[in-house]
């Protein structure tokens, strides 16, 4: 078993740019995704019923569905996230994809509502 005390030590060195090489990392060889905020979450095991008994302070809009007004909805993502067209246009194309990570409630149920008005089907996790 690695040490873990050095393992966190090294972890909270990292740079900015070690951190997102390490999400990556997570992501396409394990399929671990990070969590709002940063820290990373354990695909299997782990005490899940301790950090489900916590209320949720941080929401990530998903952005599940275009619907009928794929223009509209991708003009509101620009709005919301100050995206280029381009990349409004391909987050709006790919379904799944989430448009704000690690909001406040109020916040994630505003941009939903936004979505949801120009015809999205959106989701708050």
């Amino acid at each position: 078993m690695a040490d873990l005390k050095k393992l966190a030590e090294e972890i909270v060195g990292l740079t900015l740019l070690e951190a997102q090489e390490l999400k990556t990392i997570l992501k396409d060889e394990y399929g671990i995704e990070p969590a709002a905020g940063g820290a990373v979450m354990v695909a299997a095991g782990g005490d899940a019923g301790g950090a489900s008994a916590e209320e949720q302070t941080e929401f990530d809009v998903i952005l599940k569905a275009a619907g009928a007004s794929k223009i509209n909805v991708i003009k509101e993502v620009r709005a919301i996230t100050g995206l280029g067209l381009k990349e409004a246009k391909e987050l709006v194309e790919a379904g799944g994809k989430a448009v704000k990570e690690g909001v406040s409630k109020e916040e994630a149920e505003d941009v939903k509502g936004k979505l949801e008005a120009a015809g999205a089907e959106v989701e708050v996790k």
